[in-house]
């Protein structure tokens, strides 16, 4: 695998300052050579000429964020990284490369989550290019492998969690978008080191139910919403029924008998559990205690 190098450079102003000098020189050398019928003198200015046009063939610039690879007749010689106007390799290839933050939204994905249910996915990917090789030469296109790998990944994790759960303790990924997004970032920069990629940051920005199954999921949600609602309730009342008789029968020294203990205990339930409000029935007493 390719490795990202540095590459010999130059200031570009020192090189300009130089190219004018030495073409003047070897400009200069030609023309009295010619003068005084001086061969060496046309010869050693030619070829100071030919220098001159070569240090002007390397002369590059460099934009702010944005990289140079320097190849030399198809072979990888390093890469500028540095901003500005330099002097490098002569006769040399050079390929552009923005080390700028991109984002990209992936497609909307129709995938099964860990209980099978068919669900609607997509994230948004921020990455950037950290080493130039690997991005140019390690892959054959960065972009499209950035959004291809992204995609798999995305589809991975998304099979891995349930949409939603009513279980305390598990991940779902409706309840816990930080986690799993930070989950499908950890993946993402695995499958994407090879080719030189930073994932910076992955959110998921839809998630829903499959068309097909959105009305039943709903209704399967107000159910455990309803039956998880319900436990509470039960809970709480059980408690609460509990609580009074022993305060009742601790504060006020009476003694229930078991059957006045269900009586009194369902009633408490009954007030305690339903949603409605509850009629008081006033008893007055046995018609044969009289």
């Amino acid at each position: 695998m390719q490795e990202e190098k540095k590459v010999f450079h130059m200031n570009g102003y020192l090189g300009l300052i130089l190219f004018i000098g030495l073409f003047i020189f070897g400009a200069f050398m030609v023309l009295t050579g010619f003068v005084y019928e001086t061969i060496g003198r046309v010869v050693l200015g030619g070829g100071i000429l030919v220098i001159a046009i070569l240090f002007l063939s390397s002369l590059t610039i460099v934009a702010p964020n944005q990289a140079k690879a320097i190849l030399f007749f198809g072979k990888y010689f390093g890469t500028i990284k540095e901003n500005g106007l330099f002097i490098t390799v002569p006769l040399a290839q050079k390929i552009d490369i923005s080390l700028r933050v991109r984002n990209f939204n992936s497609a909307v994905l129709k995938v099964n989550d860990f209980d099978g249910n068919p669900i609607e996915i997509s994230a948004v990917i921020v990455f950037r290019v950290t080493d130039t090789a690997k991005a140019l030469f390690g892959v054959d296109n960065y972009r499209d492998f950035v959004e291809i790998q992204s995609e798999t990944a995305i589809r991975h994790i998304a099979s891995e969690y349930p949409y939603d759960t009513f279980e305390d303790g598990d991940i779902t990924l409706r309840g816990n978008t930080a986690e799993v997004s930070e989950k499908l970032a950890k993946e993402l920069q695995d499958r994407l080191s090879v080719a030189g990629v930073e994932i910076i940051e992955t959110r998921l920005n839809h998630l829903a139910y499959a068309t097909e199954i959105a009305s039943a999921m709903l209704q399967r949600q107000q159910a455990k919403a309803i039956l998880s609602a319900r436990q509470t309730i039960v809970q709480g009342a059980v408690s609460m029924t509990q609580m009074a008789l022993e305060q009742i029968q601790t504060e006020q020294d009476i003694n229930f008998t078991d059957d006045r203990k269900v009586q009194l205990i369902n009633n408490l339930l009954v007030s305690i559990i339903t949603d409605k409000g509850t009629q008081p029935v006033i008893n007055t007493g046995d018609l044969r205690d009289k």
